[in-house]
């Protein structure tokens, strides 16, 4: 799905994984992600979570990848405590992407994503901190609903 001449949204595949970690190598190195970025998390954590609706990459018109965001299914155990059944999502956008409007343009297919696999809500889980990251769900129409040791839980009303 092409959403202007130089950006593309396409499903993300595991030979994504070496692009898609070098863009969250530069996220840690500019200190905006504390999570894993090697390959194998990029795999297991998004394109190929057994729990995955679906995985978007946003990419420019020679390839370089510009952003991910990740759509799962929240079973019974997950990470985050999200009630079983919301959507749990995660975005990333390459450092040198910002404003853009690459996350605004992966959240569009995801909040499709969503309402085809029936979810009623999403959940954003957001490093306190992460003064960027809950600016952006806010603007997408995420409103906080619970706090975490350490994090801002927003929700999203997939039918709003």
């Amino acid at each position: 799905m092409t959403i202007r001449d130089d950006i593309t949204i396409r499903t993300a595949v595991p030979s994504d994984a070496p692009e898609i970690s070098n863009m969250l190598q530069q996220l840690v190195a500019a200190g905006k992600r504390t999570l894993p970025a090697d390959q194998a998390y990029v795999l297991s954590t998004y394109v190929e979570n057994p729990a995955r609706i679906r995985c978007s990459l946003a990419e420019d018109a020679g390839g370089t990848i510009l952003g991910i965001q990740s759509l799962t299914r929240a079973m019974d155990g997950n990470r985050f405590n999200t009630p079983i059944g919301w959507g749990i999502i995660g975005t990333h956008v390459s450092p040198t992407s910002g404003r853009r409007g690459v996350g605004s343009r992966l959240f569009e297919v995801t909040k499709q994503a969503a309402r085809d696999a029936g979810l009623q809500k999403i959940e954003a889980f957001i490093g306190a901190a992460n003064a960027e990251g809950q600016a952006y769900y806010e603007k997408m129409g995420f409103r906080t609903y619970r706090l975490a040791d350490g994090a801002v839980c927003k929700a999203y009303d997939v039918e709003q």
